[in-house]
């Protein structure tokens, strides 16, 4: 009998399956952030089909659905809503901007200013905003999903880390297998079919509510024991005293892999939280938060790589 985590992920597999191929991961990744309220950044070369991913899913939770294209010339104000005088009114009046909705994808956002990216951190944290003294809410169930491009791209502004920290997750897509993208061209090779999400997909909420809050549920009924946290916490001070790195893994990461880790451990039906749960975790979690020292990036020293080394130094408790 499959619990209701295990009837989420089947249900986004088969709502997006139907959009995107070949990305039944990425697919388990973005599971495991929507049952741990977390919000997602995801990374890959332009063409990937990172926009249509989000979309699909953005259609698939159902709610409002904005969606923000990163520029440099884009202001907070662009993002967050102004104050416009109501004439009829004799008074200003706060019109929101996109931030206000359900789902938010925020296209390419490292090729927003930093001002502009910085407007985003009460709103990812508190889910609320601050314009001119008053304190606007949130929609109960805000998720900010966010594509970037590499951070080598040109006219790109790296995201400080700071916002990063924020991101619960991070998703890095490659180039698709020949079989994946052979199927990617048969089904929108045609001429005039674009690359939209399909109406059934469209129409009406996949995941309703009631799943979703049974899904929430079942992540929090799985036990972790002290062991466990604890092997984080070393983890997270390993990474906090590694040489090749300046910045390692913070209270807020640390957080974001134990809930990680307990969504992986319900996804797969288990009953409590196992080492191996959080080591699926942690290329998800860990490596988006880290800051390479100079000396390593000199050297080509990956966050990936840094991250094997502290899987393979600290203890996994038995």
């Amino acid at each position: 009998m499959s619990t209701a985590l295990e009837d989420l992920e089947q249900t986004l597999q088969r709502a997006l399956g139907g959009t995107v191929i070949g990305m039944e991961g990425v697919i388990h990744a973005l599971t495991m952030a929507i049952v741990a309220r977390g919000h997602v950044l995801i990374q890959g070369a332009p063409g990937l089909g990172k926009t249509l991913l989000s979309k699909s899913l953005a259609a698939a939770l159902g709610g409002s659905f904005k969606r923000i294209q990163g520029t440099a010339d884009l202001m907070p104000s662009d993002i967050i809503g102004v104050h416009v005088f109501d004439t009829s009114r004799n008074e200003f009046v706060f019109r929101p901007g996109p931030l206000f909705a359900d789902v938010l994808l925020f296209d390419e956002i490292n090729r927003a200013g930093p001002k502009t990216q910085s407007a985003l951190l009460e709103a990812m944290e508190e889910r609320q905003v601050s314009v001119d003294r008053r304190n606007y809410r949130l929609p109960a169930g805000f998720l900010v999903i966010a594509t970037q491009n590499p951070r080598d791209f040109e006219g790109t502004y790296p995201l400080p880390e700071s916002q990063l920290d924020r991101f619960m997750l991070r998703i890095d897509l490659s180039y698709p297998a020949r079989e994946h993208e052979l199927a990617v061209l048969e089904r929108y090779g045609a001429v005039g079919v674009g690359s939209t999400p399909p109406a059934a997909a469209t129409s009406a909420a996949l995941v309703t509510p009631e799943l979703l809050a049974a899904a929430r549920a079942g992540a929090d009924a799985v036990h972790v024991a002290p062991a466990l946290s604890g092997y984080i916490l070393d983890i997270a001070k390993a990474s906090r005293e590694h040489t090749q790195l300046t910045l390692g893994l913070s209270t807020r990461g640390a957080l974001a892999l134990l809930r990680a880790a307990r969504v992986a451990a319900g996804l797969r039906g288990a009953e409590f939280v196992s080492p191996d749960d959080v080591k699926v975790a942690m290329p998800l979690v860990i490596p988006h938060r880290l800051v390479l020292a100079s000396e390593a990036l000199l050297e080509g020293t990956t966050e990936l790589a840094v991250l094997q080394r502290l899987i393979d130094q600290v203890p996994v408790p038995r």
